[in-house]
């Protein structure tokens, strides 16, 4: 049964738990695509989909004023494309918080979905143990995303 939705898919928008953390672009765009309208629209297609918590890899300058003001809950950590593995740690500690209450649906983004991003989400997969095996981990966000993870994204996959 599929969910009645009003609003705007933000872009590179997938389930990665299926209904529990979800992933895609800035929500309302990134660099001069940005748009407050775009924004709100996102935001309410999120909600109509279950999401109630955003985590955003933006760091600082992401302000969480339009996420409160529509009723999620948010976090934020400042992620840069050149992230060590040890530092990923952190994402991976801030993501299981996000999903830990009860009922929460966490949607994750950076600016793009880049190599670090789905590194992260892979790396996530691995140290939360869901899966226990690094090559299945990266399959598993490849085929979900639709694209290949590179060295930089691949670096951040904690090995057993």
């Amino acid at each position: 049964m599929s969910k009645k939705s009003t609003g705007l898919e933000p872009r590179g928008f997938r389930w990665v738990i299926k209904d529990r953390l979800a992933v895609s672009e800035r929500v309302g765009g990134y660099g001069f695509q940005h748009r407050k309208v775009r924004r709100e629209e996102e935001l309410t297609w999120l909600t109509d989909q279950g999401i109630n918590s955003i985590v955003s890899l933006l760091g600082p300058a992401q302000s969480s004023q339009p996420y409160d003001t529509a009723g999620f809950a948010f976090a934020s950590s400042d992620v840069p494309a050149d992230v060590e593995p040890e530092d990923a740690v952190a994402v991976f500690e801030l993501l299981s918080e996000a999903l830990a209450p009860a009922g929460a649906v966490v949607l994750v983004h950076r600016d793009t979905i880049d190599d670090t991003l789905a590194g992260l989400l892979a790396g996530y997969l691995m140290h939360s143990a869901m899966l226990d095996d690094p090559i299945v981990a990266t399959d598993v966000i490849q085929r979900i995303l639709s694209r290949a993870i590179g060295p930089e994204g691949r670096r951040l996959i904690p090995q057993p």
